[in-house]
């Protein structure tokens, strides 16, 4: 591997030798019966074919370099999802819904590549984090309905992506975002497992609350909305006093919003923990649960606090309806632009959010306000535009080179998860960052083999399927 590119990371270079030698000579023992195909010589790809299915059925070899956009079958059936030159993009992302979002899909559908691996490297789940790249392949080309599928022997120019260090954000208030992708914590007494949502068992659940402990932990934050809580109210035994007691032991620095129930009748639920040697919360918290918060978008949860002798400000922790099209009617269903199911429900959402916060729930007389959450709409989609066009600051829209991502769907990566700035707030944003120890980590096999001896504790990565993001305000002074 030192040829083709330097794994930076000591035990991805462990695992990327052992798959390199799993793989060694898969498909191509001496005695196998050749086929029409691999009698053939092989054709070369230099660039993104015009047509696949001239291709149906030969063996190609791809010269191109391809880079891995989507591992998310990788535990079903042994397969990535390569692309050609860039990795993809959801289409609502970099595009307005309709017309351009559908020729943004139409140009990721032209350059994509399903890639089928050998078992044995595709057990070694490490290797094919979002990013990496390979530079030369060849195989046995299919195209069927799903599009090209290359069934490849051998993943010898693989360079996978380094899993990046958490990021270093200046300014003197920060603040996160993390969805805890259900974080249900039993009858919290080690019993009461399978839960409804998360963890099946008290180890699954210990493994669940290590990763997200380690990923809190490490981003350094002042103030983290938190999303898919379960909803089990604020005793010792809830979800989110297990996870402030494990992010804290001691009970000296990290604190939990009390909204006394809820916020709402959903199984999951929002919630705000925060440094109390860092900030303090003024008055009660505020919680919206009319229209269609409750039952479609979970109800949001804004908590005012202040910074030293910094001025007040609010945070709100959100998560609206999702894109699934169950129970979705009317205005509700796919409009085909993009947007996916509830796309309605989310635009109101965001309206009677604004319109609520505009009327001072907190009753602190504060204009700096920090909208963060999982709001289920890419950038460009309505719900988000809805708060740019009245103002608000997209914190995360510069970060990694104008091309972020929080979330990685069919292959496709975007923004679910924002940090939406009041004007006022806005005009203080000093650093944002998207800690990319998530989105990108392929699934685990079942039978996957364990790590090699010295890879170490694989906490946080994988913690959730969203990555947690982080923005750094100036708060005293202009």
């Amino acid at each position: 591997m030192t040829t083709t590119g330097t794994v930076r990371t000591t035990s991805s270079a462990l695992v990327l030798a052992m798959l390199l030698a799993g793989c060694a000579g898969l498909g191509r023992q001496p005695d196998a019966p050749a086929t029409a195909a691999t009698a053939t010589a092989a054709v070369e790809i230099a660039s993104v074919p015009e047509d696949w299915s001239a291709l149906d059925g030969r063996r190609v070899r791809i010269t191109a370099p391809l880079v891995i956009s989507g591992n998310h079958r990788l535990d079903r059936d042994a397969s990535v999802v390569v692309a050609f030159g860039e990795r993809l993009r959801t289409p609502t992302e970099v595009a307005l819904p309709g017309a351009a979002a559908d020729a943004v899909a139409a140009a990721n559908r032209a350059r994509s590549l399903s890639l089928a691996l050998p078992p044995k490297a595709a057990r070694h789940a490490q290797v094919w984090r979002g990013g990496g790249t390979l530079e030369v392949l060849e195989g046995v080309l299919t195209v069927g309905d799903d599009g090209p599928r290359l069934a490849v022997a051998d993943v010898d120019t693989l360079q996978p992506a380094s899993r990046p260090a958490a990021p270093t954000v200046a300014g003197e208030l920060r603040l996160a975002s993390l969805n805890l992708q259900n974080l249900f914590n039993g009858d919290g007494r080690g019993g009461g497992f399978p839960t409804a949502r998360g963890a099946r068992t008290p180890a699954e659940y210990a493994e669940q609350l290590a990763r997200l402990v380690a990923t809190l932990s490490s981003l350094d934050a002042d103030i983290v909305a938190l999303l898919e809580l379960e909803n089990d109210g604020y005793g010792t035994d809830s979800s989110i006093a297990g996870l402030v007691a494990a992010l804290d032991p001691d009970g000296l620095r990290w604190r939990f919003v009390n909204a006394g129930r809820g916020p709402g009748d959903n199984p999951i639920r929002v919630g705000l923990i925060y440094r109390a040697d860092r900030v303090v919360p003024l008055g009660r918290p505020a919680t919206l649960e009319d229209g269609v918060f409750g039952p479609l978008s979970r109800a949001p949860l804004a908590q005012a606090f202040r910074a030293g002798s910094g001025p007040a400000f609010v945070v709100v922790a959100n998560h609206f309806k999702s894109k699934g099209c169950r129970d979705a009617a009317g205005a509700d269903l796919d409009q085909g632009d993009g947007q996916a199911c509830f796309n309605a429900t989310r635009r109101a959402s965001g309206e009677a959010l604004r319109a609520w916060l505009a009327g001072d729930p907190t009753g602190q007389g504060s204009d700096l306000v920090a909208v963060l959450g999982d709001l289920n709409a890419y950038a460009m989609e309505d719900p988000v535009r809805g708060f740019v066009d009245a103002g608000w600051t997209d914190a995360l829209a510069d970060v990694d080179g104008g091309q972020p991502h929080t979330y990685v769907y069919d292959a496709q990566a975007g923004r679910l998860d924002h940090a939406l700035l009041s004007p006022a707030l806005g005009a203080r944003l000093e650093d944002a960052a998207i800690w990319h120890s998530n989105a990108d980590e392929a699934p685990v096999a079942a039978d996957a083999a364990p790590p090699p001896e010295g890879a170490g504790d694989p906490a946080p990565w994988g913690a959730s399927d969203h990555d947690p993001v982080i923005v750094g305000l100036r708060l005293r002074t202009l």
